[in-house]
């Protein structure tokens, strides 16, 4: 009987806490034009087709995610799979890519974790990888992954300052 679950992907998730409203966080992280605020490692995000907080719209991300022997940036091209809102969580799935993500599904979830806080879980599963240990790409990703989870709050406080300022 299939249980759904696909047993080929490799798996990994991370989560820490923002010292920010879940609100606060959502505005941050679910804004396509706002990822490179949190997400050091990407240099541009850009919306290819569709409506941004609508499943199927198509966005290219581009920055210094994995390294290349070129020297060249790295490029993946995600579609939204699903975004709630009221739930505070999205899915993106790597469409292409040239670094070998093609199919890997990341997902974000937030939730209230009181005292002006949100807890913020960041899953992804990956296709295996050839030549690649997998420990090694699941532990690469996930301190990634957390390095964008921690820059989260500077981010807020960096634009409410900016706005302020204006």
């Amino acid at each position: 009987m299939a249980s759904g679950v696909d047993k080929d992907k490799w798996r990994g998730s991370v989560g820490g806490i923002v010292g920010a409203p879940v609100d606060q966080v959502w505005a941050m992280v679910s804004q396509t034009k706002r990822l490179s605020e949190w997400m050091p490692m990407v240099e541009r995000c850009t919306a290819l087709s569709g409506e941004e907080d609508k499943p199927g719209f198509v966005r290219l991300v581009s920055g210094f995610l994995f390294p290349q022997k070129d020297g060249d940036r790295t490029w993946i091209k995600e579609r939204l799979v699903t975004l709630d809102s009221s739930s505070f969580s999205y899915v993106y799935r790597m469409e292409a890519s040239n670094v070998g993500l093609d199919g890997s599904v990341n997902s974000l979830k937030l939730a209230d974790y009181g005292d002006d806080s949100t807890l913020v879980h960041w899953s992804f599963e990956i296709n295996p990888l050839e030549d690649v240990c997998e420990d090694s790409i699941v532990d690469y990703l996930g301190f990634l992954y957390k390095s964008c989870i921690n820059r989260i709050e500077a981010a807020i406080k960096a634009a409410s300052t900016n706005v302020s300022a204006a």
